[in-house]
């Protein structure tokens, strides 16, 4: 690398990590300035260190280290946009946004440049559907399975039937917030009960007088899609009002530990979706703390590791490595192209076998992609938070969507973006 692309990424905001020689380019999109830098930081710590531990432990992939690019966005969609030109030329393999805003304006570019990006379970969710949208990823779950598997889970705690009953949802009033609200529409239509909507505006620090309306309105549940500080601030506000915890369920990024501890014993009770499940005891943890953390390689300081969102983060990663793995056998080559790397996503399959090898036994659903399904799966568990104990504790297994309800959902809206796009939907 010159000293003149060196000069480039340092004023992008673009920071470089490893070997210069590195053959295999994953960016970081981060973000861990700003209100969503609770989430942001330790999602990217387990990203980051997922991939050095492969270069330490493993020679890297296929015999191929790992350089790491990372650009700080502050969860800000301009910013991320940016960072993705900025990251772009070094010969970045695939794309993970973590920002439903950021991946919206993502999706035309990284398609015409022939980038993979993996929006694992946020993003644009008819992207699920690969015909359409070839270069896009959201497995193993999406927004609109996340709203369905809430939905059955109420089904099965109240006999069958939500008939009658009032659901509420709580959300972050940006495109992110919005996803579920069309699939929770249509369930509402199907099981019959009633379905408010009940806006949060960015950050989120401010919503005394949605759960005023809560209150006055008393619905039996409470949904929530938020992030950042909106989930500390609605939580601690459902407490101040006494509204039942145990009604009132986020997603899977309304659910780790920063989210529930700042209300102390008041977020008692409080459920949340989980994609993978939370075991500080795999022992790829204990490979990261020796090979990676002690080795003074580490991206953070080692305190977000085996937490919700440090293992998601090293989940996805553990997904990306697969998948260029799987492109390295498909095309023979240790120094895979962005394209091969998207044909390595589509071929990808993820089994118990797999992941017990891998130091994460069933931390996720086993699932495999197509041409035809690039969503996964679509399964999710609940958790709960025990304030005395300091934890999640799950209580279900993995809850499968209504796929006769998502799958039309996603057709319907895929097929639209074809249309106005003038795209012929087939396989690569």
């Amino acid at each position: 690398m010159t000293l003149k692309t060196l000069t480039t990424l340092a004023l992008s905001g673009v920071l470089v990590a490893g070997t210069a020689a590195a053959d295999l380019v994953i960016p970081d999109l981060s973000y861990r300035t700003g209100p969503y830098a609770a989430g942001g930081t330790p999602f990217s710590d387990g990203y980051q260190d997922y991939f050095n531990l492969l270069n330490a432990r493993d020679g890297g992939i296929g015999g191929e280290t790992v350089r790491i690019v990372e650009c700080e966005t502050g969860y800000n969609t301009e910013k991320g946009v940016e960072c993705y030109e900025a990251t772009k030329s070094e010969g970045a393999l695939i794309y993970q946004p973590l920002s439903t805003g950021i991946t919206y304006q993502l999706i035309p570019k990284t398609t015409a440049d022939e980038i993979p990006i993996h929006t694992m379970g946020y993003g644009r969710t008819s992207a699920a559907n690969g015909e359409v949208f070839p270069w896009v990823f959201n497995y193993p779950a999406n927004y609109w399975d996340a709203a369905s598997v809430m939905v059955n889970y109420l089904l099965e705690e109240n006999g069958g039937s939500l008939d009658g009953k009032t659901i509420a949802l709580v959300y972050h009033n940006s495109a992110y917030g919005k996803e579920p609200i069309r699939t929770l529409e249509a369930l509402s239509a199907e099981h019959g009960f009633e379905f408010t909507q009940i806006a949060v505006d960015h950050p989120g620090q401010e919503q005394k007088s949605q759960w005023l309306q809560i209150r006055r309105e008393r619905p039996d549940f409470v949904l929530m899609w938020g992030w950042g500080v909106m989930n500390q601030v609605a939580v601690q506000e459902a407490s101040n009002i006494n509204f039942p915890m145990e009604n009132f369920i986020g997603n899977w990024w309304a659910g780790a530990e920063h989210d529930v501890t700042p209300a102390g014993a008041g977020a008692n009770g409080y459920k949340s979706l989980n994609m993978n499940r939370i075991d500080a005891d795999l022992p790829v943890f204990a490979d990261i703390t020796s090979m990676v953390h002690d080795a003074g390689n580490a991206a953070g300081d080692g305190s977000n590791i085996g937490s919700v969102l440090y293992t998601r983060g090293m989940y996805a990663a553990m997904l990306a490595a697969e998948a260029i793995a799987k492109a390295q056998e498909i095309h023979g080559v240790a120094d895979v192209t962005p394209a091969m790397v998207r044909d390595g996503m589509e071929a990808l399959e993820i089994t118990n076998a797999r992941m017990e090898e891998l130091g994460m036994a069933q931390i996720g659903p086993e699932f495999s992609v197509s041409c035809e399904n690039h969503g996964g799966s679509g399964l999710g568990i609940v958790q709960q938070w025990d304030a005395s104990a300091g934890n999640w504790v799950a209580l279900t297994d993995y809850i499968a969507p209504q796929d006769a309800v998502i799958d039309g959902l996603i057709a319907e809206d895929s097929g639209a973006f074809a249309a106005e796009n003038n795209i012929t939907p087939g396989c690569l």
